[in-house]
């Protein structure tokens, strides 16, 4: 039987803190770009330019969010270490932890 610790528990939470962390940013950069858009001194390239970087940002938060559910279930190591280095992005210090209880924590895993 297998030792199971606290690592992958840990960095499944902080994946899916950062992601949502990073979902609160997305819907921030949305609203902004929309209340942009009808400012008439604001150049026009500045809404679309706000949409279009929430865009990655969105995936990479879903990526995070994912790879914390699958780091809690200790299912699919590679995805839960790449649910880990995409929770860096949002939060970097959050994410760092993550990313080592992960790495630290693969023999628990299926």
């Amino acid at each position: 039987m297998e030792k199971k610790t606290w690592m992958p528990t840990a960095a499944g939470i902080l994946d899916i803190i950062s992601g949502s962390f990073g979902l609160i940013g997305v819907c921030g950069l949305v609203i902004a770009g929309s209340v942009l858009r009808v400012a008439p001194e604001v150049p026009k390239f500045l809404p679309p330019f706000f949409i279009g970087l929430a865009i990655p940002l969105v995936i990479v938060a879903i990526l995070a969010i994912i790879g914390g559910i699958y780091a809690l279930q200790r299912r699919n190591w590679g995805l839960a270490l790449a649910g880990s280095i995409a929770a860096f992005f949002p939060s970097w210090f959050l994410g760092i932890a993550a990313i080592i209880f992960t790495a630290l924590s693969k023999d628990e895993f299926e």
